[in-house]
Order: structure tokens, then C-alpha cells, then sequence
């Protein structure tokens, strides 16, 4: 079924909450984001729960308190209720107080980025992409139980080859290729460019991590992650090659910094560094980036 199709017969609350997926990927596009919760679906079923419920807070926040309705179409209160979702799956056992601290964690983080969004609007204040979740995030892990189970993975040829997949994956806390597999084709589908500078951006980390003997962050995808959502952040630019470049290295050497600070990595390299090489470009006063990724000023599915 062609995406235009797809987007024509969608009814609007299930674009909506659809989008919120993709957005994760800086996109919007309904059948992308259809993709990305087939992914968890089939290769992580333990976390759907969460993350629909995440993705729901979000958007019932946004229409409760009259947010725009064109942002709540486009998924922007969504994405990072969806991600703390999973993120609370992830790290907290299910029980009786899980839901509700999901949910209110999602309705947080679609009343911060509706603030975050008057203030991009109305000057040049960077965009607030995954920072809500990640601060929520933050916060959240510190009444977490430290993770003590660890991943063995062997230095096999198919490892090798589906490592990158794992990249794309493992935005949304998928270590499975088949996961990777599912939103690599949502992001063909949506844009075959940014499809193309996400690719190139997990190779080049799991290149990066591999260079530096990190065998275990190269091939389970979690030394590609940030790496692809900065490349994503920048790949309209179609006259600037050298911003989602410049972004994709910025964020390989920002990774470590959080480990090495004791603070959880999550999207935090992907976010400083795409607000380094913004507040770069506009002092240098070469281009104007502060609105390329403006789904409501430019039709392009990036307002992040």
C-alpha cells in the first residue's frame, strides 16, 4: 500500500498516535510509525504495554489541555511518552504503580515540549528533539535497580552484518536485527534520504566502537544510536552535506562523556550534539537551520 494511501485512509486520532512513533525517528509518517510498533510487537512484546501507554498520555495531555491540533497530528507530544514507556518497561518490574507513573510521565513530557515548542516559535531557542525524555529519564532511573544481567555476543560474520540494523533499533531499546529490519524500511518509506544518512551514520559507529575495541557496543547497535538520530536531525539539508557529517562525529565523540560522567547515555549525545553544531552554524552565520525542521512551517516531518 503506497504511504499517500495509507495517510488518506488513516483516521485522524490513529495518525496521530502513529506519528508519535515516527516522530522517535524524526518523521512523520503514519505507516513509519505503524512499523516501528510492529517492531516492538514482534521482537519485544514485553514493552509494547508501556509504550502505548506512553504514546496515549501524551496525546490525550495534549488534547485535554487544547494543545495545536496540527502538533498533535504530527506526533509531537507523543514521541517522548512512547520512549519513556519503554524505558520504564524496560527497567521497572510491572506492577500495580508502573501504569500510572507511565502515564504521567508521558502527560510530563507533552506539557514540557508544548512549552518548549512556544519558545523555538517565538526566538531562536534549539529544539527540544528527545529532552524531556531523557531529563524524565534521568530522573526516573534514579529509584531503578541497577542492571547486573549482561549480553554475551560472539564475533561472527552475521553479527557483523546485522550490527547496523541493530543501530536503528536500539533507539527504542530493540537489540533484535529484525527490529532494526522493521524501521529501516519505515525510514525508507518516509524519506529515502534520511533512510540513507541514518544507514551511513550506524555504520560509521559501529566502525567507531570497533576502532576502540568496544565489541559489545559495536555489534548490539549501542555505539550507532545517537549517531543515527543526529544524522536524521540534519538530513533535509540538502545543500549542507557537511551538517549531518559534522553531527554524526560529534555524537560518536559526545557517547563516552556520559558514561564517563556516571550518567545514563539514553539520546543525551544525539541531543548536545545537534544543539552544538545549531549554535555553531548560527554564530558562524553561514545557514539558517533554527526552522528546517518545521513540520508546520515546511511540510517536512522534523519539528523536534
Amino acid at each position: 500500500m503506497p504511504a499517500n494511501h495509507f495517510n488518506t485512509h488513516c483516521p485522524d486520532w490513529a495518525e496521530a498516535f502513529l506519528n508519535g512513533f515516527s516522530q522517535i525517528f524524526l518523521q512523520r509518517n503514519p505507516l513509519c510509525g505503524l512499523l516501528c510498533l510492529l517492531a516492538i510487537l514482534f521482537t519485544a512484546p514485553a514493552l509494547l504495554g508501556g509504550a502505548l501507554l506512553g504514546g496515549v498520555a501524551g496525546l490525550l495531555t495534549a488534547q485535554r489541555r487544547n494543545y495545536a491540533k496540527a502538533d498533535r497530528q504530527a506526533g509531537l507530544f507523543s514521541y517522548n511518552g512512547v520512549l519513556l514507556g519503554l524505558l520504564l518497561s524496560l527497567y521497572f518490574p510491572w506492577s500495580a504503580m508502573l501504569p500510572p507513573l507511565i502515564l504521567a510521565a508521558g502527560g510530563l513530557s507533552a506539557m514540557i515540549t508544548q512549552q518548549w515548542l512556544k519558545r523555538v516559535r517565538v526566538s531562536q531557542y534549539l529544539p527540544a528533539y528527545t529532552a524531556p525524555f531523557v531529563g524524565l529519564g534521568w530522573l526516573l532511573l534514579c529509584f531503578a535497580t541497577p542492571s547486573t544481567k549482561a549480553h554475551l555476543i560472539e564475533i561472527t560474520t552475521l553479527n557483523m552484518l546485522t550490527a547496523p540494523l541493530k543501530g536503528f533499533g536500539q533507539v527504542m531499546f530493540l537489540g533484535h536485527p529484525l527490529a532494526g529490519a522493521m524501521i529501516a524500511v519505515g525510514l525508507l518509506i518516509a524519506d529515502r534520504r534520511a533512510f540513507c544518512w541514518a544507514l551511513l551514520a550506524s555504520v560509521a559507529g559501529m566502525g567507531w566502537s570497533l576502532l576502540h575495541h568496544d565489541f559489545y557496543s559495536a555489534l548490539l547497535g549501542l555505539g550507532s544510536y545517537n549517531a543515527v538520530l543526529a544524522a536524521l536531525a540534519f538530513s533535509s539539508l540538502r545543500q549542507q552535506p557537511w551538517l549531518p557529517l559534522a553531527s554524526i562525529a560529534s555524537a560518536l565523540l559526545l557517547t563516552p562523556v556520559f558514561a564517563a560522567i556516571g550518567l545514563p547515555t539514553m539520546t543525551a549525545p544525539f541531543i548536545l550534539a545537534c544543539w552544538l553544531i545549531r549554535t555553531a552554524v548560527q554564530m558562524l552565520g553561514k545557514t539558517t537551520v533554527a526552522h528546517t525542521s518545521c513540520a508546520l512551517e515546511d511540510n517536512q516531518p522534523r519539528l523536534r
